[in-house]
């Protein structure tokens, strides 16, 4: 099988049982925000050794491609229904949010993203966790689509933000303070 098709050469491409939408859809954009999303934990995974963590990642980028395959089913389609997560997606979340977060010390100050290179992507991870998150809120004041992804995303972001600070703290970085106001610094 050839990797192209040559049928969305004309900014068309399809959806789970074919039907044909523009590149540019809101649709379109939601799963490619959340691919994008997918490759930055993907880029964590591989900076990451520790097999735990490893293995929470890698059951998050199988859940991030079946979101990717929810979006990509409308809900006129035979099988939109197997195809659909669910609250408990978003429960486990919590779940490791909980477990993760009773290992750090409280916060009391806003952290700016950094620490180390895993903590950093991380941190980007859920950046671009935040943009698939609005992208599929402007998807959904269009379009219907499963309401269990935007809490989903939402604990996502809560998670990776949790996450990369655990990170850092097991690699002993420090987490960068956010310091406020700031006065200008004189060049030198």
């Amino acid at each position: 099988m050839k990797i192209y098709t040559k049928t969305g050469d004309a900014g068309e491409t399809g959806l789970f049982g074919g039907a044909r939408i523009p590149k540019n859809s809101l649709r379109i954009d939601a799963i490619g925000t959340i691919d994008e999303l997918n490759a930055f934990i993907g880029t964590a995974r591989s900076q990451i050794h520790d097999e735990a963590i490893d293995n929470l990642l890698h059951r998050i980028q199988n859940e991030l491609f079946n979101i990717g395959a929810d979006l990509a089913t409308l809900d006129s389609h035979a099988k939109s229904n197997q195809l659909r997560i669910s609250e408990d997606f978003v429960e486990a979340l919590e779940k490791n949010i909980d477990r993760l977060e009773n290992q750090l010390a409280p916060l009391r100050n806003f952290i700016l993203p950094g620490g180390s290179v895993a903590g950093s992507t991380l941190h980007l991870a859920r950046t671009v966790c935040r943009r698939s998150e609005r992208s599929v809120v402007t998807l959904a004041d269009s379009e219907s689509i499963n309401p269990a992804i935007l809490p989903y995303l939402n604990r996502l972001s809560d998670f990776l933000f949790v996450l990369a600070r655990f990170v850092n703290y097991r690699q002993e970085q420090p987490e960068p303070l956010w310091e406020s106001p700031l006065t200008p610094n004189p060049v030198e």
